[in-house]
């Protein structure tokens, strides 16, 4: 993989968000990294994109994003944009909901979200710009009763996003949130393509008009 071109490194790619928007930033140069727990999948995705490299990582482990990013740094130099797009939780009630799963769905949907924020700064830091990227979900705007566990999560992951905006633009670094109200498919409403322009459209807003939500709904 180049070094001279910028790096987009998108955490959480499956055939429908995280793979359109890796698509849609390597049509405008950027070396992508697509990271996921399908590693037979990455592989063949990352093998159509140019400058493009493919990463196995379970961001529900702990102390797997700084290994992640210890190793991209290595093999793929400094950070311009993190997308992250992955996210847990089963369907459940939230007084059955058991403790342990709310911990480990929360370290998908906001721990490891944290970690991987915390691991790229340093670059975007050096570089005075940077693009931090959230999927959000419509869970974190009007939670649902049986998704209880997804409707925290994404609460979560909203408000991270919201406070990380604030306090990272005078530093020349945009963060925002991509609130998905909806489900994602492919020649639908929610056509995972047309949600990957929103991603592109947030990179290159000029500061002044810095957003911090896009909230897509039907």
């Amino acid at each position: 993989m180049s070094t001279t071109s910028p790096l987009a490194v998108i955490l959480g790619v499956g055939p429908l968000i995280g793979l359109s928007v890796a698509r849609r930033f390597a049509r405008e140069g950027f070396r992508t990294v697509l990271v996921g727990l399908d590693g037979a999948f990455l592989e063949v995705q990352a093998r159509q994109l140019p400058d493009s490299a493919a990463l196995v990582c379970d961001l529900g482990e702990a102390g797997a994003v700084a290994h992640l990013f210890q190793r991209i740094h290595q093999d793929h130099g400094e950070v311009r944009v993190l997308v992250y797009n992955a996210s847990a939780g089963a369907r459940c009630a939230a007084s059955a909901l058991e403790p342990e799963q709310l911990g480990r769905d929360l370290r998908v949907n906001a721990l490891a979200p944290l970690e991987a924020v915390r691991a790229a700064l340093p670059s975007m830091r050096r570089a005075g710009q940077g693009t931090i990227l959230f999927t959000g979900g419509g869970l974190a705007l009007k939670p649902q009763a049986e998704l209880a566990s997804g409707s925290m999560g994404k609460a979560a992951l909203r408000q991270l996003a919201l406070c990380l905006a604030e306090e990272l633009k005078p530093e020349g670094i945009h963060v925002a949130t991509v609130t998905v109200a909806g489900f994602v498919q492919k020649d639908a409403a929610f056509n995972p393509d047309l949600i990957a322009e929103s991603y592109w459209q947030l990179h290159e807003e000029p500061q002044e008009r810095w957003r911090s939500e896009v909230v897509l709904k039907p």
